[in-house]
């Protein structure tokens, strides 16, 4: 991550170095710290928790395969600061601790509730840490999601990103479409344009897309490389398969939100309903909700995890998914899991 090289008071210098003397001293060694959905009540972590042994590309830089969405640490309805911030506090320091070194972020989360908080707690940032940012939606004063796609927009909130996260260049932005409904006023060469001109000048990395079709992909890719799509997808919900399989074609990250479901289409409850799933969990001693995600690993290699929360607990089971491996009985069962649309955001 490029951080901001900006003058900031003294006491904050001493505490990042103190942080980086921390890091140093630990006899672990030195660790490196992407929506998203899971309870938030007490669980018992399934599995062991350690660092993840899985990675994979997201453009020219290797990721491992479980990262962390951070939407969760902003207040109710991603609206305002978090209820307890000490714990979204401590939710960051565990990923990581655990090798998380894929974090997931908005300008619109808070808004900029969360890309502050990751500043605070984060700076300096690891080297191999990769944050992905998304622009495309804003906020109303209700705390609606409307669309930010016009040139101007784009820019804004790249460069609010960049403050916010006090960061001289962002690592991977995403292209978001359909937020708030309704037709695109900006057509997608022209929004990608502004991304290009941005990137060109030296404010980030690399571009992704979110909630795209799979005409919308290859519209993006006669203009520009993409490191990722982020869609909504899941074991219940694979009403993208297209676009993931012109990911692979391509060689493209693919990173599910969702990946759990929503709760309008039941989220993990359902999972846990599912007979396929609930046969495969018990098999292995884990929860439904990991047999999903396992599941997604093993569906494409280039599948990168951002499940989100605001417990510790609960990013210490989705972590351990790292250590489930589904075999092929496994798989074939998991094709009878009930299907669901996809949920709207």
């Amino acid at each position: 991550m490029n951080q901001s090289n900006q003058s900031s008071q003294s006491s904050e210098s001493n505490q990042s170095n103190q942080r980086a003397q921390s890091r140093q001293n630990d006899p672990t060694g030195p660790v490196t710290p992407t929506g998203p959905v899971t309870p938030t009540g007490p669980v018992t972590p399934t599995g062991p928790v350690g660092p993840i042994s899985q990675t994979a590309p997201l453009g020219d830089r290797t990721v491992r395969r479980i990262g962390f969405g951070a939407m969760q640490l902003a207040g109710p309805w991603v609206f305002g600061p978090p209820k307890d911030p000490e714990a979204a506090r401590a939710v960051l320091r565990r990923a990581v601790e655990l090798g998380v070194n894929h974090i997931d972020t908005a300008q619109v989360y808070g808004p900029d509730v969360v890309n502050e908080l990751l500043a605070e707690v984060l700076r300096p940032y690891p080297e191999d840490l990769v944050i992905a940012t998304k622009v495309g939606g804003a906020r109303d004063a209700e705390g609606g999601w409307v669309k930010a796609s016009r040139p101007e927009q784009l820019r804004w909130t790249v460069e609010q990103d960049l403050r916010t996260l006090r960061a001289e260049r962002l690592d991977l932005v995403n292209l978001r479409l359909g937020v708030g409904g309704g037709p695109e006023p900006v057509p997608l060469a022209e929004q990608l344009g502004t991304l290009t001109e941005l990137r060109e000048e030296g404010k980030l990395d690399l571009i992704g897309l979110s909630t795209v079709s799979a005409g919308d992909l290859e519209t993006a890719l006669a203009i520009t490389p993409i490191a990722e799509v982020q869609n909504a997808y899941g074991i219940a919900n694979r009403t993208d398969e297209a676009v993931l399989d012109l990911c692979r074609a391509h060689g493209i990250a693919f990173v599910p939100y969702y990946p759990l479901g929503s709760a309008f289409t039941g989220g993990p409850q359902a999972l846990a309903a599912d007979p396929a799933v609930a046969g495969v969990a018990t098999r292995h001693g884990v929860t439904p909700s990991q047999v999903a995600l396992a599941w997604l690993l093993a569906h494409y290699d280039r599948m990168l995890l951002i499940p989100g929360t605001g417990s510790v607990a609960h990013l210490e089971e989705n972590l351990a998914v790292d250590g489930i491996r589904l075999d092929a009985t496994d798989l074939a069962e998991l094709e009878a899991v009930t299907h669901v649309s996809a949920p709207g955001f």
